[in-house]
């Protein structure tokens, strides 16, 4: 089983947290292939915006966005852990569940767990890893009973 280090941290603009800090951790633990030190932001729309806008060029505040650290090959180590931050913007949870017909906190699971395989290189902008991304979050939520986040 992989080891976590899990910072939380809660903007004060960031709304009501629909779990507590540890499913939070679960959720997390659950997604990962290797050990890993993550920071889990939870954020207000403007900050979620702003983030967006400055790293990915949208102008809107992104439901989740992960950066990656890689270290330098020289300084890296083999058994070094990954290293991420994971933005998830809690506002934008809620709209979307809401719209989605799902409850924000199996809606949060699913993005927390995204953004632990993104963190991992996963992606989904290519079609055939599309379909292994969600097929393995689809996989991990129905441990903790949650339905496949990708049915209409």
């Amino acid at each position: 089983m992989a080891k976590l280090s899990l910072s939380i941290q809660l903007a004060p603009d960031a709304g009501e947290l629909p779990a507590d800090r540890r499913q939070l951790r679960r959720w997390a633990s659950a997604a990962l292939a290797c050990d890993a030190a993550l920071t889990l932001r939870l954020v207000g729309e403007a900050e979620a915006r702003v983030l967006n806008a400055q790293f990915r060029g949208g102008d809107y505040a992104s439901n989740v966005l992960t950066f990656a650290y890689d270290d330098d090959a020289d300084d890296a180590t083999a058994d070094a852990p990954l290293q991420a931050d994971i933005v998830i913007c809690l506002p934008v949870v809620a709209r979307e569940a809401g719209e989605q017909g799902k409850s924000a906190r199996d809606h949060l699971a699913h993005l927390i767990m995204h953004g632990v395989l993104h963190a991992q290189g996963m992606d989904h902008f290519v079609a055939a890893q599309a379909q292994a991304m969600e097929e393995l979050e689809i996989a991990l939520l129905h441990r903790f009973g949650i339905g496949n986040p990708y049915l209409a």
